[in-house]
């Protein structure tokens, strides 16, 4: 690895990223982070509230109302919120998952003041102007989206399986995000009233500006904007402990697919928890580039795969490390399957050596910083660490410091501790032909 590159990790695992943080009487977290190299700036307002905090018979409500946060409000009437960003040289987008929802909006430093009231007239008016059409409306969209993503979606049935088998019925994440078309139909105004009016409060959000502007300015636009507004309650919100598996699971599919795959599930820690930042590493020594060994291996050497993914796929009460591999023409998923069974086993027998921690640690850090560059992704990991530890700033230790740390005794030991425990397998085989 080039010395210049280690220079900048060893300096980057404590990030300089300055944070005026402060708590608005109503319990509205405020994060403020100036950057003055482009004249771009970010707002994000995120919501304690995922799909873990749903209701039995009201699965992918979260999602649902990340939707209906689109459609409009007595001043700001359905499609207007985007034309007025757009028409400013702006854009906006949300996301929901598990543990939380964002909303973003970026653009012009102009228009700060813009995003604010924006983001300040929905969350204190939304459900005034909420209606049987808007809902149907974005019930409709969810649902198609389900198919669309999971259900017609080459092997995209997989990532319903998962939660399913993973997590037990009485587990908050046993359910996917999307939710079921069954819990989506029985959606009606009352309930997302009821679900806006409980988690849609300022106690349960976080406010993270980032980019070019003055915090003097932001704190007098944010004080007009969200400070008169009334402090509710903080939501009860699920929190489970961590779960296992007693026994080993499988479930094979078929689907309208021309190559077979292969995923692989195991428990692992939760975000941030101990053996969380071993998981990233040891993903990195199995899949983490061309390099890894299990992409030299069943791509280059055996030639039975055309991909390889291995990720850890942190949530807060309990992650995934998922191994996905998809069969090159001519291969089987049980080939696939053994082969890398045999790489499992070699990772006790040849544990990573210094020189792979090394590598696995680089790559690792390098994609943190790549992915935190854009103001928008910075914007949501300072929201991020507020959820997950009580205060934003806490990115500049925790983001990169964590896996510093890390021997290549300790990787061994965590990749023992979750590899061996039992695990998930869901083999998709192509469809017969007819």
């Amino acid at each position: 690895m080039p010395a210049a590159l280690l220079a900048v990790l060893a300096l980057a695992s404590t990030l300089n990223v300055p944070v005026d943080r402060y708590v608005l009487p109503n319990g509205l977290v405020v994060l403020l982070h100036e950057d003055h190299r482009l004249p771009n700036v970010v707002v994000d307002l995120t919501f304690r509230v995922g799909s873990k905090d749903e209701k039995p018979g009201r699965t992918g409500f979260a999602h649902l109302f990340e939707h209906l946060m689109f459609m409009g409000t007595k001043n700001v009437p359905n499609g207007a919120f985007d034309t007025i960003l757009e028409g400013a040289g702006g854009w906006d987008n949300a996301s929901t998952n598990e543990d939380y929802t964002n909303y973003f909006d970026t653009g012009p430093s102009n228009l700060l003041e813009t995003f604010l009231w924006l983001e300040a007239d929905r969350l204190s008016s939304l459900p005034d102007d909420m209606t049987k059409a808007k809902v149907d409306l974005q019930r409709d969209v969810v649902k198609n989206e389900r198919r669309q993503s999971y259900e017609n979606r080459p092997y995209g049935r997989a990532e319903l399986v998962l939660p399913d088998k993973l997590y037990p019925p009485s587990h908050p994440y046993h359910h996917p995000v999307i939710g079921s078309h069954a819990d989506l139909d029985a959606a009606r105004v009352a309930d997302v009233k009821a679900f806006f009016r409980e988690y849609y409060v300022p106690s349960n959000a976080v406010l993270a500006i980032s980019g070019d502007f003055a915090t003097a300015d932001a704190r007098a636009l944010i004080d007009k904007y969200f400070a008169w507004m009334p402090k509710r309650p903080v939501p009860p919100h699920a929190t489970p402990k961590p779960v296992t598996l007693a026994k080993p699971v499988r479930v094979h599919l078929t689907d309208a697919v021309q190559l077979p795959r292969v995923e692989l599930a195991w428990h692992s820690p939760p975000a941030f928890a101990p053996g969380d930042a071993e998981c990233d590493l040891i993903a990195a020594v199995l899949g983490g580039g061309h390099s890894s060994r299990l992409y030299q291996t069943l791509v280059y050497d055996q030639k039975l795969a055309e991909s390889v993914e291995v990720e850890q796929r942190t949530t807060f009460y309990g992650s995934q490390f998922v191994i996905v591999a998809t069969a090159q023409s001519g291969h089987s998923a049980a080939e696939l399957e053994s082969a890398i069974d045999k790489e499992l086993a070699r990772l006790d027998a040849e544990p990573p050596s210094e020189r792979e921690l090394e590598r696995a640690r680089a790559f690792v850090q390098t994609k943190l910083l790549h992915d935190i560059e854009p103001a928008v992704q910075l914007a949501g990991a300072l929201n991020w660490f507020e959820l997950r530890f009580g205060d934003g700033r806490e990115l500049g230790r925790r983001y990169l410091g964590r896996y510093d740390a890390v021997t290549a005794t300790e990787l061994a030991a965590r990749a023992r501790a979750v590899l061996h425990a039992p695990h998930l397998t869901v083999v998709i085989d192509p469809e017969a032909a007819k």
